[in-house]
């Protein structure tokens, strides 16, 4: 049987809300949820260690923002965003996220266009 350990991590506040409603709903915990999906990346990230595939080091690297888009294509052999944005999908792995200012900057400059 295995083991638990208790750990201190930190969270964004808001995707801490959200998580507790989604627990709320399926009739679990947070815990529970974050068992599940750090159990999928680790099991997905062996196994394709183990198998000597890159690819799932590449698409994680690219969303922890490590990476760019370009580099990850130029390792995976993929010339498409649209290629990218499926394999990130398959291998259940969020997007990268950008930085807030950089987001409201892109937000400001879409504002400023002409209607």
């Amino acid at each position: 049987m295995a083991s638990t350990v208790n750990f201190t991590g930190a969270v964004d506040r808001d995707l801490l809300k959200r998580a507790k409603v989604i627990a709320a709903k399926t009739d679990t915990s947070v815990n529970a949820l974050f068992n599940a999906e750090l159990r999928h990346l680790v099991e997905t990230f062996e196994a394709a260690e183990a198998s000597g595939n890159q690819n799932f080091k590449v698409l994680l690297d690219f969303s922890l923002g490590k990476i760019t888009d370009a580099e990850a294509m130029q390792a995976l052999g993929i010339d498409s965003d649209e290629d990218l944005f499926l394999l990130m999908a398959q291998a259940h792995l969020p997007m990268p996220r950008l930085p807030d200012t950089v987001t409201r900057g892109m937000v400001d400059q879409l504002n400023s266009l002409p209607v």
